[in-house]
């Protein structure tokens, strides 16, 4: 019955945190953000002290469920392992914890959040591991489908779908998604939860606590026939038959063992019954794991291609990114710093932006966070997507009237690129579109009316939200394009 109760947990809310990446409608997000913000290391970064103090004494009292039932990566091992168990069964086998390996990329891990570099840091997190994957592999595919069903309900005259987009949004972070997706693949096909007990800092940190939690599976030495069935079941590779005992820093409560066992030797008690190690396998004691948890925690809080054609006549030249000596963050992230400190590069907000403004970052210190560009569509006064579905605090929830009050850059004039004086047409784009009136035409000889105007830009009333960029009939490179600024301001 536990098994069950877990599973169905576990699927209900690995659905819905898939659903939040793949959603392009932005419906989901209003009563399933939730899912993104009780993840631990985000829930870290946003300072959430309830959440992380609720995710602890979980821990304390039933184990690493965390692991088995609210981690989105750790339940996607379980599902790509059930495949793989489908094509041999009783596979698994006993194998001593990787101790030393926990430790060090535990270490490595918390110092590059020391360092600032949380973008390196986050290719290991298990939360934006998962979140790249589906935005990356699974999204496209699922908008394709979207697609395809848009495209059968229009020929029977149904408008209940409509197309979308699909695009890559950026070649890294696609391959890094990929490649972590094969690696996780692999290893839960063939040997269940190597990642989470070798790899994974949360699962070392939680793993930690979880020796010392007050339910846990524990074997009935009497009733115990030393078959190995559990043991051969085991995903976690936790459960030493030969000295009857569970390493409970490795076991993630799956409850697995409890429903393979014929003899009813393993049950789910409160009983305290200590795991003893061999000589020599002794895991990480209790005061080094509870001191790198609460050093990983100080951290934390400290650092806190297709064509278009125009009318099927013309085609039109797609945009190319301008050269921005600062990148733009999106209103609510309130610096660059603010961002390279908070952010785990799970492109959730990426995913939710409806006007295909963020994308993950190609540079090696914001590798895979969010950034501004507006080859596609512009930062609409309007819309707050990505401050409502951040987890972190990287991008702060703001309002409509306190987006529209942020300066994150501002708009500079290619002179050269600009079609009044390029080609000789009036044009007028910019100004048009401004959403705060920082444009405005003039003549571009001063005291000739007739000749052509060209925009002058007043940059303390531009907030950088790019429609001029992104309106600008220029190609391939707009005659207006937007500077970010490191530390955003309100005008």
């Amino acid at each position: 019955m536990l098994r069950k109760i877990r599973i169905l947990l576990a699927a209900l809310l690995w659905a819905g945190i898939t659903l939040l990446f793949l959603d392009f409608t932005g419906t989901l997000h209003r009563w399933l953000g939730w899912l993104a913000q009780i993840q631990l290391l985000p829930a870290i970064l946003a300072l959430n002290v309830g959440v992380v103090v609720a995710l602890l004494l979980l821990t304390l009292l039933f184990g690493r469920v965390y692991c088995s039932i609210i981690c989105p990566l750790g339940i996607f091992q379980d599902i790509l392992g059930f495949f793989g168990r489908k094509s041999q069964k009783n596979r698994y086998s006993y194998s001593p914890a990787k101790k030393w390996l926990r430790l060090i990329v535990l270490i490595v891990f918390v110092v590059l959040l020391l360092s600032g570099l949380n973008a390196i840091a986050s290719l290991i997190a298990p939360y934006s591991a998962y979140g790249r994957i589906v935005q990356n592999i699974f999204a496209p595919i699922y908008q394709w489908g979207n697609n395809l069903l848009a495209y059968l309900a229009e020929r029977i005259d149904s408008y209940a779908f409509y197309e979308t987009e699909v695009w890559l949004r950026g070649v890294p972070t696609f391959l890094i998604a990929l490649i972590t997706f094969v690696v996780i693949g692999l290893l839960a096909w063939r040997n269940g939860r190597t990642y989470c007990n070798t790899i994974c800092p949360v699962g070392t940190v939680l793993g930690g606590l979880a020796r010392y939690s007050l339910f846990k599976p524990v074997i009935d030495t009497e009733a115990c026939k030393k078959c190995n069935l559990c043991a051969r079941n085991c995903k976690s590779a936790c459960i030493d038959v030969e000295h009857q005992a569970i390493d409970y820093s490795r076991c993630v409560a799956c409850m697995d063992c409890i429903g393979i066992c014929n003899k009813g030797a393993i049950s789910y008690t409160h009983r305290r019954k200590a795991y003893a190690p061999r000589p020599g396998s002794e895991g990480i004691d209790r005061r080094k794991f509870l001191s790198l948890g609460a050093l990983l925690t100080l951290t934390s809080v400290v650092k806190a291609q297709e064509k278009k054609v125009d009318g099927g006549l013309a085609v039109i030249t797609d945009k190319k990114i301008p050269t921005r000596h600062t990148p733009i963050v999106p209103p609510g992230a309130q610096s660059l710093r603010n961002m390279a400190s908070h952010c785990t590069g799970c492109q959730l907000c990426v995913s939710a932006c409806p006007n295909g403004v963020l994308r993950p970052s190609d540079a090696l210190s914001t590798l895979m966070q969010p950034h501004s560009s507006y080859e596609r569509g512009y930062c609409r006064p309007e819309c707050t997507k990505c401050s409502e579905v951040c987890p972190t605090g990287a991008i702060r929830l703001i309002d409509t009237a306190e987006k529209s009050a942020t300066q994150i850059g501002h708009a500079v004039w290619i002179k050269e690129n600009c079609i009044p004086l390029t080609v000789g047409d009036k044009c007028g784009n910019c100004a048009r579109h401004c959403p705060t009136g920082a444009i405005a035409m003039v003549e571009s000889v001063a005291g000739d009316r007739r000749a052509p105007k060209v925009p002058i830009i007043n940059v303390e009333k531009c907030i950088g939200c790019g429609a001029c960029e992104n309106l600008c009939p220029a190609r391939p490179f707009s005659a207006i394009y937007v500077e970010g600024h490191e530390q955003h301001r309100t005008i």
